[in-house]
């Protein structure tokens, strides 16, 4: 059965997909230290420079996959690109005997990050992925409790394998939630290796086990009764407690560990994680950025953000005693010590009085803090350590033994401001003395003199992303400007655009109960308010992507136009997502600590730059967009059994993906809400969730048992699980399966008769898969790739014919990268034949261009990106109507 998504829109695609993707490793160094390399993340380009006396020259740049977020010099003539959303690696050659171009494209699991080369001579190769994805060539066991869910895949750099995507040596998984980042010791012998979303052991108590238990205060400063809310507890060592003490520890049916740091033994005949207590580090930080080792000591320093998500409350603090306003998150190193496996965690705003009142922006303390420390080097002899602050616009300048012995104080001298903004990473040349920062905000690299923190040279890459893309995205990440403090932003929580896998309980005891505006679905408990109260309990971070067409804003829906009724379709009312989103600018006042809200034009940046993020394809569902039996199953229960009290999981969770198509909409499609309400189905009325991200929800297994939770399933301790926090807006449900075994959702013969199977798991299990593998805006073949050479024909051929039908039904447009005579070339698959960069040459048939990699050193790759970018990312890369061949050949390069 094949899905519709991506084919629908009554508007053309646009050229440019903003998929918002952190990069971890975007710069890199010859070994020589004569050639720089740079990801240029969003125009899928590797970047070659020169390196020189007086800076950098560019030299080429080289299309390899989409969203490259790393890069790692194997020598002086090799290097190897990760691609985020493509789910490979391309393997470039950089010398000059030959054109620079991909060699072969490595196929690896789902939204790989970050590549280091350890083990024997160097020569293995250890790339991070997420435990799941079309290319992996194994069950990564979605529906069972305690799987790691975090894969490091090596490769024999000698030997890629015969296989079309390559053989890898191993695949390491470890027992965490997607990883991230990776370094390696002084000796290449370990490689350590993070995982992203490393949580904090929190989790929550479902409200109805915690039966009103909550702390005080359980009304709002008008006296008007909290709903019944879940709590937010956790593990303090021995049990799992609440802010009063108070032992919840009957109520959680599985442990934490918080494994963050993984130890993989790299000279191992076949690698694998070291084994006992020696092969992790637990307590390092919630979320996980970047590593690196210092040469001398060999002690690991891990920048992250810590979360204080088990304090509850938001907004100015008069009413209740706890509230997390202006401190919600902190910044920090922390120090891996392999000789006693230890971790100490350094704070890097100490400086902040977080009891002080809040002062207008600019103010001194904001000034000098330093928010979302990224990518890090080190000077060879270990004594200084450079870090990047994304959301300070700086480098940071430590001396490391007065960060381990927390002596350290801010101090202006020893933060360098960069130009152009949010620097993601810092590569020092001490032969130099030179740092090289590529900064997001500009897509740019930057030159810094070490010895004054003078810039030399900033060099702009070529970018693809529209003025909304590049004027708005500074105030999802900008601390300095966005928070009182200057130590948050949203990207505290809202990870590059998405979430950070916890819940938070940001509600408001000085706030007013609030209308609901509807549309409803239905009401399941009449007699309950359904309007909004402040005080709204735990909920878990949703993400920033695919809101465009989706209505107002949070789980409740509370986030929306004031000017209701009308409720109309597209954008009418509650419909109204542009003005919803700006109703966020409170959050700047309320949990972030500004005195006043940003300016209503800085507001409208932000918000088209919102509106534009997008989700990644879905790594469950097949390549060429259909569904097993069993997921086809499970989307027929899910469209036509009439499974909650008389209605289809669809009559809610509304699957359109051409909805609102009709009315010309930029990002037309439904993929689990059309923006409406259901009454009070959780105690509070609540907006109908879509389902494009339930896949990155598992980890979470265990589930207290009571007439209403998991009624007909065991509730039995599950031991250790990866994640604290799961399914439903506060996080409580442990998995789809958990959910559909509510009462409400099986079959009851007097309460619910056309639920699903109450008798035996299947019906369940099939809705589960399906929801799984729910339909997206992008199709699951977008980003994918492979190389044709001129020895892999045979093997490759199948996935060719794959990309080239899927483009043919409307999920992509394809695309060819290749040297061809020598020169680069580009091609676009137009739906019979491959148009050519040159206006002048005549389109190719696929066997004509296939035929083209018969000979050495003319490989080809062949790339699925979104729809309507092909033009420009095949043929015409600045979109001015001279043909990027033609350009080259009229010499406008």
């Amino acid at each position: 059965m094949l899905g519709t998504a991506g084919t629908a829109g009554a508007t053309a695609p646009p050229s440019y997909t903003l998929f918002e993707s952190g990069q971890v490793r975007p710069l890199a160094l010859s070994p020589d230290k004569k050639t720089l390399f740079a990801v240029n993340t969003p125009d899928g380009q590797l970047e070659v420079y020169d390196v020189t006396w007086w800076g950098l020259s560019h030299r080429t740049s080289i299309p390899v996959g989409v969203e490259p977020v790393a890069v790692a010099a194997r020598s002086n003539t090799e290097v190897w690109v990760v691609n985020h959303v493509s789910d490979s690696v391309s393997v470039v050659y950089v010398g000059t005997a030959a054109a620079n171009r991909v060699t072969r494209t490595l196929l690896v699991g789902d939204e790989p990050r970050d590549i280091v080369f350890a083990g024997p001579g160097k020569n293995r190769a250890f790339i991070t992925t997420a435990h799941r994805g079309q290319n992996i060539g194994f069950d990564p066991q979605l529906t069972t409790p305690s799987v790691g869910r975090a894969d490091v895949w090596v490769f024999d750099a000698n030997n890629l394998g015969a296989s079309a995507g390559g053989t890898p040596k191993t695949v390491i998984t470890l027992f965490a939630d997607t990883p991230r980042a990776l370094a390696t010791s002084p000796d290449g012998s370990k490689v350590y290796a993070a995982a992203h979303f490393s949580g904090n052991r929190t989790t929550t108590i479902d409200s109805v086990l915690v039966g009103g238990d909550t702390p005080e205060p359980n009304t709002n400063h008008a006296g008007v009764a909290a709903p019944g809310n879940p709590l937010i507890v956790k593990y303090d060592g021995q049990h799992w407690v609440d802010e009063r003490g108070v032992q919840w520890d009957e109520d959680v049916k599985f442990s934490l560990p918080d494994k963050d740091v993984f130890v993989i033994d790299a000279n191992a005949a076949t690698p694998t994680q070291v084994t006992g207590a020696a092969g992790f580090y637990t307590g390092v930080g919630a979320i996980l950025y970047n590593m690196i080792v210092n040469p001398v000591s060999g002690k690991i320093y891990v920048s992250n953000t810590s979360a204080r998500n088990e304090v509850r409350f938001a907004g100015p603090g008069v009413f209740a005693e706890t509230n997390v306003n202006g401190h919600f998150a902190e910044n920090n190193i922390s120090i891996l010590n392999p000789q006693g496996n230890t971790v100490t965690t350094r704070h890097l705003n100490p400086h902040l009085d977080f009891e002080a009142p809040f002062q207008p922006l600019p103010n001194e303390d904001a000034e000098l803090s330093l928010a979302l420390p990224q990518g890090m080097a080190i000077s060879a002899d270990g004594n200084t350590l450079y870090v990047a602050a994304l959301g300070s616009d700086k480098i940071g300048v430590y001396d490391t033994a007065a960060l381990e012995n927390n002596t350290f104080w801010p101090d202006p001298c020893e933060q360098i401001q960069v130009a152009g903004g949010g620097p993601t990473a810092v590569l020092l040349d001490e032969s130099r003395d030179r740092l090289y920062v590529m900064t997001r905000f500009d897509n740019a690299v930057s030159i810094i003199d070490t010895d004054d923190g003078d810039e030399i040279q900033h060099l702009a890459m070529h970018n693809p992303e529209p003025a909304s893309v590049t004027e708005g995205r500074r105030f999802l990440y900008d601390a300095t400007y966005t928070s009182g403090r200057g130590d948050s932003a949203c990207a505290s929580c809202h990870v590059y655009g998405d979430v950070d896998h916890l819940a938070w309980d940001l509600g408001n005891p000085d706030g007013d109960v609030t209308i609901a505006p509807g549309p409803f679905k239905t009401i399941f408990l009449p007699d309950f308010p359904i309007d909004f109260h402040p005080m709204k309990g735990p909920m878990t971070t949703q993400s920033l992507r695919g809101m465009a067409n989706h209505g107002a804003m949070h789980w409740r829906g509370d986030k929306t136009s004031p000017n209701f009724p009308p409720n109309a379709q597209p954008n009418q009312g509650s419909f109204d997502e542009l003005t919803a989103f700006k109703q966020f600018n409170k959050t700047f006042v309320e949990v972030m600590g500004r005195t006043q809200e940003i300016p209503a034009t800085d507001m409208q940046k932000f918000t088209d730059f919102a509106m534009q993020l997008t989700y990644p394809p879905n790594p469950v569902r097949n390549l060429d967009n259909s569904l097993t039996p069993f997921q086809a199953a499970g989307r027929d229960l899910y469209m036509n059994k009439p499974a909650t009290l008389g209605m289809t999981c669809n009559f809610c969770h509304v699957l359109d993906p051409a909805g609102n198509a009709q009315y010309g909409v930029e990002r037309p499609g439904f993929f689990g809400s059309d923006g409406s309400y259901v009454g009070t189905e959780f105690v509070q009325t609540m907006k109908v969730p879509h389902l494009r991200n339930a896949y990155t929800k598992i980890g979470k297994f265990g589930l207290p048992r009571n007439t209403s939770i998991n009624p007909q399933e065991d509730d039995s301790f599950l031991g250790d699980q990866i994640r604290g926090f799961g399914y439903t807006h506060e996080g409580s449900m442990d998995s789809v399966f958990g959910f559909l075994s509510q009462i409400g959702f099986v079959e009851d013969p007097i309460f619910n008769p056309g639920g699903l199977e109450s008798d035996t798991p299947t019906e369940r299990r099939q809705v589960e898969a399906f929801v799984l593998a729910f339909d997206s805006n992008m199709a699951p073949s977008v980003g994918q790739q492979i190389t044709l050479t001129s020895s892999n024909s045979t093997v490759v051929s199948s996935r060719i014919t794959l990309l080239r039908a899927r483009a043919s039904a409307g999920d992509c447009d394809l695309v060819a990268h290749g040297s061809y005579l020598g020169e680069r070339r580009g091609y676009l698959w137009n739906g019979t034949a491959f148009v050519q960069d040159q206006r002048l040459k005549p389109a190719l048939t696929e066997a004509q261009l296939r035929a083209r990699a018969l000979l050495p050193q003319q490989e080809l790759t062949f790339t699925c990106v979104p729809r309507g970018s092909g033009q420009r990312v095949a043929l015409d890369r600045d979109l001015d109507g001279t043909l990027n061949g033609d350009e080259v050949e009229w010499c406008f390069w």
